[in-house]
């Protein structure tokens, strides 16, 4: 597959990018002609992700960073701005449930809440923080979070999750408003049911997904990292404060 070179140039940040649709959108995003690709995540072999961004032509840095961690992603970006001096285009992929503490909210326990907001909600402020400001004085940038149906669509057992990623969606739309005047474009995906490698070692949860998708089927990762590239790129630059939901029709609040 080509793609156009939508990325010319600019230097790009991929939270999470060892999860499946991390990983993804960071290959996807190599193709679209950037300077440079940094790949952040927490615990990951990054040989083969590096290896497949170098095909694609741009440079590329992998760091070991913990974005629930303030001190950590403070650290990794300091790194990122020592090589390359600026951040175009952040996306933040970093999310997920405790699915060893999956129910229902009436005996979850506080700390396994906090553990998702951090990880689902937070992550995508923090690093948000660090790239905010030379954007501001560059007059250009983009913003791009993965959110989740759970938003918009509540999930029993996911109470926490949802909030999160319904978090999520209020700063995208908060902070698109702030930086719309300095050019910098925010928005948020909400991927629907994904064929992502943790859904494939759920066999029943993967069946039980597929219903209410009016497709049929599963999207697939590459699918979510191509509305990613849409936003971030050069075909996305008037739209801002925008959830585009990726989930084959099926229904939304």
């Amino acid at each position: 597959m080509t793609t156009a070179q939508r990325l010319r140039g600019r230097v790009v940040v991929v939270t999470g990018a060892c999860g499946s649709i991390g990983r993804a959108t960071t290959v996807r995003l190599a193709m679209e002609g950037p300077e440079a690709i940094v790949a952040l995540d927490a615990q990951c072999d990054f040989g083969g992700l590096a290896d497949d961004v170098r095909a694609a032509g741009p440079a590329v840095l992998c760091l070991s960073v913990d974005c629930t961690q303030p001190d950590a992603i403070a650290a990794g970006f300091r790194q990122v701005h020592d090589r390359f001096a600026r951040v175009d285009v952040l996306v933040n992929t970093v999310g997920g449930s405790v699915r060893g503490k999956v129910g229902e909210f009436w005996c979850s326990e506080p700390a396994t809440w906090r553990q998702v907001i951090d990880l689902s909600l937070m992550s995508a402020m923090w690093c948000a923080r660090e790239v905010v400001p030379g954007m501001r004085e560059r007059r250009r940038g983009s913003i791009v979070s993965i959110a989740s149906s759970a938003a918009t669509q509540p999930i029993p057992t996911l109470v926490d999750y949802g909030a999160a990623k319904a978090g999520v969606l209020g700063f995208t739309r908060g902070l698109a408003l702030e930086l719309a005047a300095f050019g910098v474009n925010v928005n948020a995906v909400s991927p629907g049911p994904i064929d992502t490698l943790g859904l494939q070692q759920l066999p029943e949860v993967r069946q039980r997904s597929l219903q209410g998708v009016p497709m049929g089927r599963l999207g697939t990762p590459e699918e979510i990292a191509a509305a990613v590239a849409f936003l971030a790129g050069d075909d996305g630059t008037f739209v801002t404060g925008q959830n585009l939901q990726v989930n084959g029709g099926k229904a939304f609040g």
